[in-house]
């Protein structure tokens, strides 16, 4: 815990402002300490020992500020993370689908990259990680979350009502994947960015028939958006279910494409009604032409306010997807102040990917999942 605190330290303050930062540092720690760092920049190692010499309890309020920039995480914001996510203790993931059923009974792996006959509903049985450090090393290997049957699939009229019973009287969060993603993976994200969160409601997942394969590119956007129905008829039996929660969503890549349009359709449809039992809307490096993003954010009304924008000037992905597109950018690579012109929120995550891509942040950063875990405490009239 205590190397991960000073590492986003380092990340985030050794900058040019980092004057400000030892001249906080020289005040919180003993007196006799303070030469140490009078003249030269705070380094790791310096900080670790300062950690251990003075208590990390010590150095966590006066070092908030730093990192208080939207990205901060409820351990360094001062709040006692929750220990256990409802997915963790009933680990059943709701799944709606476009995709084609595989099988009757279903069998392995359950749903496939074409377009099914309508929408599609299954309680997913997932298996936990084990949480023991045998458990967390093996991990690395075996991988953590597990999809391990899918008992029954409802197809046809019925299925959005099944899904919203399923839910009903807790708050719902549905994951809605990007671009080259099979079931199994939408599956595995969804569950890892509920239990990242530690989500106390019922945990979902819309899944859309994307190929799954690198150059699929135009058959999965045209495919998110022939979803679009199908989620919107979804939206719509939650909204209306009489004693459901709160519905939050979570959309990733080319999945934001697909969300933004479902939802400017349910609330012309729909109404105030409906777009009032939606609760946060984050949308994780939209793959989305920042010209369209525009203009679907126009329509929102005042439902644009629960919007948050996860966005990164570094991502390689998008990078790739605006050249394909004709070398327009896109929304989840725009600058922040454009992005906040259009009155959503903006998280900006540029600083925190330390890899090539940088594309799925929101999976494996903590700071990142914090953006997340406040825009639904906000909307469920928390933080």
């Amino acid at each position: 815990m205590v190397t991960i605190l000073i590492d986003r330290i380092l990340t985030r303050c050794a900058r040019p402002g980092a004057t400000t930062f030892r001249a906080a540092l020289h005040d919180m720690i003993r007196p006799e300490l303070r030469p140490m760092i009078r003249s030269q920049p705070p380094t790791r190692r310096a900080l670790l020992r300062f950690a251990a010499l003075s208590g990390v309890a010590g150095l966590t309020p006066g070092l908030a500020g730093c990192v208080a920039d939207g990205l901060v995480t409820d351990a360094v914001g001062g709040g006692a993370p929750e220990r256990q996510s409802a997915l963790d203790v009933s680990p059943v993931l709701l799944v709606a689908t476009t995709r084609k059923p595989v099988g009757s009974p279903p069998k392995s792996p359950y749903f496939t990259s074409e377009r099914g006959r309508g929408l599609s509903f299954a309680e997913v049985r997932l298996s936990a990680p084990d949480r023991s450090l045998i458990g967390k090393v093996s991990s690395v290997v075996t991988g953590d979350w597990a999809v391990t049957a899918v008992p029954q699939v409802e197809t046809g009229a019925g299925a959005a009502a099944a899904f919203a019973q399923a839910a009903l009287g807790r708050d719902v969060l549905i994951y809605v994947h990007g671009y080259r993603e099979s079931f199994q993976s939408a599956a595995l994200s969804a569950a890892k960015l509920s239990d990242g969160i530690r989500f106390r409601g019922a945990s979902a997942l819309f899944t859309w028939p994307s190929a799954a394969a690198t150059f699929d590119y135009g058959y999965d956007r045209e495919s998110a958006l022939w979803s679009r129905d199908g989620f919107e008829d979804l939206l719509k039996a939650l909204a209306n279910s009489p004693s459901g929660g709160r519905i939050n969503i979570v959309a990733h890549s080319m999945g934001t494409l697909l969300t933004l349009e479902t939802l400017r359709m349910l609330r012309a449809e729909a109404g105030e009604a409906a777009m009032a039992r939606i609760g946060a809307v984050v949308l994780a490096a939209p793959d989305i032409d920042i010209d369209l993003f525009t203009s679907a954010v126009e329509r929102m009304g005042p439902d644009v306010h629960k919007i948050t924008v996860i966005s990164s000037t570094n991502d390689r992905a998008l990078e790739l997807s605006g050249a394909i597109a004709g070398g327009i950018v896109r929304a989840g690579a725009a600058d922040r102040e454009r992005l906040e012109a259009l009155g959503v929120r903006v998280a900006d995550a540029s600083d925190y990917g330390g890899g090539l891509i940088n594309h799925d942040l929101f999976l494996s950063n903590p700071d990142v999942q914090g953006v997340v875990k406040r825009a639904i405490a906000r909307a469920s009239g928390g933080a």
